[in-house]
């Protein structure tokens, strides 16, 4: 198990490190490129799907905003509620950093299998649908040390 904890340690340092090479977060690509895959959502649906806090996915969308890379239109259905769109600017560095995306890729996945490659994709899904909970529930908590012993 901590071999996965720490892979997964790097890897986001890894990506971090890429992505700040091209003037952005991890986090704020990963807002881009949600929002690019789903333009007009609002911020609670995505803040949802992305498994954030509201308030955190808010100082990332204030960030993007004031970097001229997405805009809060109006909701005409709900006027208490934005809906997110890339600006031009925010499509052109998310589709620059799909070849970053690519990059990565290869040189971390370039000598193993596809095969290798889909089964771990698999198995991390399923694991990740164990660990996330349903909505609108809070995370399971783990269970106590002397429950573990019973």
């Amino acid at each position: 198990m901590f071999q996965l904890v720490e892979t997964s340690r790097l890897m986001r340092t890894y990506v971090d490190q890429r992505a700040r090479e091209h003037g952005t977060t991890r986090a704020q690509w990963g807002v881009l490129a949600r929002l690019r895959r789903q333009e007009g959502l609002n911020q609670a649906a995505l803040a949802e799907q992305m498994d954030l806090q509201p308030i955190s996915l808010a100082r990332l969308l204030d960030r993007l905003q004031g970097q001229n890379l997405i805009e809060r239109r109006e909701n005409p259905a709900d006027r208490r509620a934005y809906l997110l769109y890339l600006t031009p600017a925010g499509r052109r560095l998310v589709d620059d950093l799909d070849d970053v995306r690519g990059a990565i890729a290869q040189e971390l996945l370039g000598e193993v299998g596809d095969e290798a490659v889909l089964s771990a994709l698999e198995t991390l899904g399923a694991i990740r649908e164990r660990i996330r909970p349903p909505r609108g529930e809070d995370r399971p908590q783990p269970p106590l040390a002397a429950d573990r012993m019973a």
